[in-house]
């Protein structure tokens, strides 16, 4: 009998170490509704290491119309692009910077193509940039950063982009038929709340679209066109005519829940869609991505954030830049529903580890080409890569 009781309390000590286990194992995949679920979101990307990263720093020459002589616009950096599927290949927005002018140099936006997303043939010029024109107050001379681009249903492109005059960055808006030619149209906020906003700090405009057949096209909800913007928090704001943004504030009765100092961060009146989490990869920071995408679960949107141990995840060494995903319910395009616990990719190579900023991954380019889906990301503000889900 002795040895019959010890074989079951031996057997009940395995069983009790294998549930423990097998609930760790869960709690590292559930979102934060506690549903052991991730079917909503996007992952298995695999990064391309045969050919990453898909694009340096090149020689193109460009005569800027600023300083009026020759610039090596990309010699530095290129990094954080925007991807767009036209005629059966992938083109590519990204920003490079030159090595005058502020410590960082001025940013424009380089042109790259590629047949099969992999492989690119940039455009020796920039097709956006700082010029002579009512815009350079906000654009000179840190440049235009970090684009976004959605298409409307008659296909034409809007792209959003951070302009940057060297102390407070403003998210800017313009139009394009052939991503070559572009009209500027100024802050997105130019006439929201009468002007509030324009001279606020503000940046990474993803706006809601539906991803088909190699296409994202900008997609109301409830009526309206909807953005999510900011590289604090992430906040919301809605359209008519995706020209013209309103920030989405809270209501009366609602009060804010943090203070944020700095020139051009007091804005107390923002609702707040996602926030930043301790003990988390997203501790310090969160900023948009790619265009939030459509889907008949909610809005689907894939975000970067910025780590520090001492508040957040400690196994991400200080600044680590990791991408989450949150899914936002599409009735009510402030409220979010699910969010994963881990980041889905974070930087582990060593193009990620070193560069201008140490230890980045930045995802900021989708798109659905030839059957495949293609994330591209900046590594360390140096260069660019790409993973691939199949």
């Amino acid at each position: 009998m002795k040895s019959i009781k010890k074989i079951v309390q031996a057997l009940f000590v395995v069983l009790a170490l294998f549930v423990f286990t097998s609930c760790n194992h869960l709690e590292k995949h559930v979102d934060q509704t506690g549903e052991n679920t991730t079917s909503w979101a996007m992952l298995d990307f695999v990064k391309t290491d045969s050919v990453n990263p898909v694009l340096s720093p090149g020689t193109g020459i460009f005569m800027d119309p600023i300083w009026k002589s020759k610039v090596a616009w990309e010699e530095k950096d290129v990094f954080n692009p925007a991807i767009v599927v036209r005629d059966n290949k992938i083109y590519m927005l990204y920003r490079a910077q030159d090595k005058i002018g502020l410590p960082g140099g001025t940013s424009r936006i380089g042109l790259a193509v590629s047949n099969d997303g992999l492989h690119f043939t940039r455009m020796p010029e920039p097709v956006f940039y700082p010029d002579n024109d009512v815009y350079r107050k906000y654009e000179w001379q840190g440049g235009c950063e970090d684009p976004r681009i959605v298409e409307d249903d008659k296909g034409v492109y809007y792209m959003t982009y951070t302009a940057y005059d060297g102390k407070i960055a403003r998210l800017l808006i313009a139009t394009s038929k052939d991503l070559i030619h572009w009209t500027k149209y100024g802050s997105v906020f130019a006439d929201a709340y009468k002007g509030k906003y324009i001279d606020k700090w503000s940046k990474s405009g993803s706006i809601v679209a539906t991803y088909k057949e190699g296409k994202i096209i900008a997609t109301k909800v409830n009526g309206k066109y909807w953005m999510y913007w900011g590289d604090q928090f992430i906040w919301a704001a809605t359209s008519e005519d995706l020209i013209h943004w309103e920030p989405v504030e809270m209501n009366g009765g609602e009060k804010p829940p943090v203070t944020l100092k700095g020139e051009g961060l007091n804005m107390p009146d923002l609702k707040i869609v996602i926030g930043t989490r301790s003990k988390k990869f997203d501790s310090d920071l969160v900023e948009s991505g790619p265009p939030a995408m459509l889907t008949d679960a909610g809005i689907l949107l894939m975000y970067n954030s910025r780590n520090i141990p001492a508040i957040g995840d400690t196994s991400l060494p200080e600044g680590t830049y990791a991408a989450g995903q949150v899914l936002i319910d599409r009735n009510d395009p402030t409220k979010v529903i699910k969010r994963l616990e881990e980041n889905f990719m974070k930087p582990d190579k060593p193009y990620e580890l070193t560069g201008q900023v140490n230890r980045v991954c930045f995802i900021e380019g989708l798109a659905q080409f030839k059957n495949k889906w293609f994330l591209y990301y900046g590594t360390a503000d140096s260069k660019i890569a790409v993973a691939v889900k199949q």
